[in-house]
């Protein structure tokens, strides 16, 4: 445990920040299987689509997941959409 008052500091804004990136990166997953769900169901593939990609944008940038990573998960994204098809 930290002595110096900037070190507990540093504690309590890692921890509410830890939450904050816990919420959006589950958020995304139940996203992404949302649209796989759809695809194997073949309903609402489009809305669940374009629902899961919204979330990894804005999970990248808030800075939870990589640019790179968030372009790979698009076009995994696109991709399935369009085998849907």
């Amino acid at each position: 445990m930290p002595n110096i008052k900037s070190a507990k500091k540093r504690v309590k804004v890692i921890e509410t920040k830890t939450l904050r990136n816990k919420a959006i990166k589950s958020d995304l997953k139940t996203a992404i299987k949302k649209a796989n769900a759809a695809v194997e169901a073949n309903e609402n593939v489009d809305v669940a689509v374009a629902t899961a990609i919204k979330k990894v944008d804005k999970a990248c940038a808030k800075g939870v997941m990589h640019k790179n990573k968030a372009a790979r998960k698009k076009s995994q994204l696109a991709k399935l959409a369009n085998t849907a098809k």
